[in-house]
């Protein structure tokens, strides 16, 4: 890899803090249901539903994509965020009204919107106040602030329900939604040539669902999370195969240990290049995948997640920063939407895929665990085919 020079540029100003720290409350919000929501649907009568719980708020997550993207590249990235905001805070107000199982699904399917708006125009804000140079470190700050919500949120949910309602959950949810919105809205906006809302903004050609210039990150993006989707859909059950009492204690070392690499992957991603450390994200990636599956204890277990952290936390703020790099300069939002349509098919594939070979026999998991090997290995072939087609 050529070394490159950086110049310094300052990354912390206040709207960047700003953005920052609403991501984190905005993450928490949604993601703390996740762990009570099963049992909640399962109060309600609605067991066999339990599958349409992360299905239908993925569906719109990702159907949202090309809109949000459209709409951050046009009325702005503030107005994208905020409403991305307002329907978790809207959402969370809701599940205690609509206490029906077709009232409960629902509510999952509107509140999915959330995640296909905001987490596209708070990357592209970011693109927009910092420069270049430090992107990716940009990127993996704000990463870690939004994973640590997704990290907290869990944690913070499951305390409120043990120790008092289902209600309070939701409201409490509804609350962090409304610091994140409260945040966002002071924000000034960045997008120099905005044009005021109206409907029509919401008619979507092909030319605005897929950025050509941000499909390498695509493929990226989409081979290396179909493992999130197998791993969010089989780990619970391989955990407690292999003797781990508690099912988070993989997810909980997986996102500890990403946590501490995403800033120092994103600073090298600046001063080395992007694709060079994503191809080490990867290789990262391919051993956690054969060790899932190879070794078949607890502390086994513990290490792979450890360096499947470590490889999601090179992957994922470098992916970001150079979906920006390829993307249009008065594009950035279709680019982030690319690179977000690709995760979510990517985490759709793998959670359906693997759920559909594996029925509940867990001597299934280590064949699905190296399949994900020979998927993340097709990733490490594309980056170098792509490397030595540019050369």
């Amino acid at each position: 890899m050529t070394k490159r020079t950086p110049k310094k540029h300052h990354i912390y100003s206040t709207q960047f803090v700003l953005v920052s720290v609403s991501s984190l409350f905005f993450s928490a919000s949604y993601n703390m249901l996740i762990p009570e929501l099963p049992t909640y649907l399962t109060s309600l009568g609605g067991a066999e539903y339990i599958g349409l719980i992360i299905a239908l708020f993925t569906l719109t997550a990702g159907f949202s994509r090309p809109f949000s993207g459209k709409l951050t590249d046009t009325i702005g990235r503030k107005p994208v965020m905020l409403f991305g905001a307002f329907v978790c805070l809207i959402c969370g107000g809701l599940y205690p009204i609509f206490t029906t199982i077709t009232g409960f699904l629902l509510i999952r399917l509107i509140h999915g919107f959330s995640t296909g708006f905001t987490p596209t125009a708070a990357a592209t804000y970011v693109s927009d106040i910092v420069k270049r140079e430090r992107l990716g470190e940009a990127m993996g700050i704000q990463g870690i602030m939004f994973s640590t919500g997704l990290a907290l949120g869990p944690v913070l949910g499951s305390y409120i329900k043990l120790y008092f309602s289902y209600d309070v959950l939701f409201l409490s949810s509804s609350a962090m939604a409304l610091i994140a919105f409260l945040l966002a809205i002071n924000l000034g906006e960045t997008l120099q040539r905005k044009k005021v809302f109206n409907f029509r903004l919401l008619k979507i050609s092909k030319k605005d669902i897929i950025a050509k210039e941000a499909i390498p990150a695509g493929v990226v993006t989409l081979l290396s999370y179909i493992t999130f989707g197998v791993v969010l859909t089989t780990i619970p059950d391989w955990s407690e195969h292999i003797g781990l009492a508690n099912k988070g204690i993989f997810f909980l070392v997986f996102t500890v240990s990403s946590l501490l690499v995403r800033f120092l992957a994103g600073r090298f991603s600046d001063r080395y290049g992007r694709t060079g450390i994503i191809t080490i994200g990867l290789f990262f990636l391919l051993i956690s995948t054969f060790m899932m599956g190879a070794l078949k204890t607890p502390n086994g277990l513990m290490g792979a997640a450890a360096l499947y952290g470590i490889a999601m936390g090179i992957i994922s703020p470098t992916v970001s920063a150079w979906t920006i790099d390829l993307g249009r300069a008065d594009q950035k939002g279709k680019a982030m939407a690319t690179m977000y349509i690709a995760l979510e098919v990517g985490i759709g594939l793998g959670a359906f895929g693997s759920g559909w070979y594996y029925q509940g026999d867990v001597h299934q998991i280590p064949f699905i665990m190296y399949v994900c090997t020979v998927i993340t290995f097709l990733a490490v072939c594309f980056m170098f085919v792509r490397k030595r087609a540019l050369r």
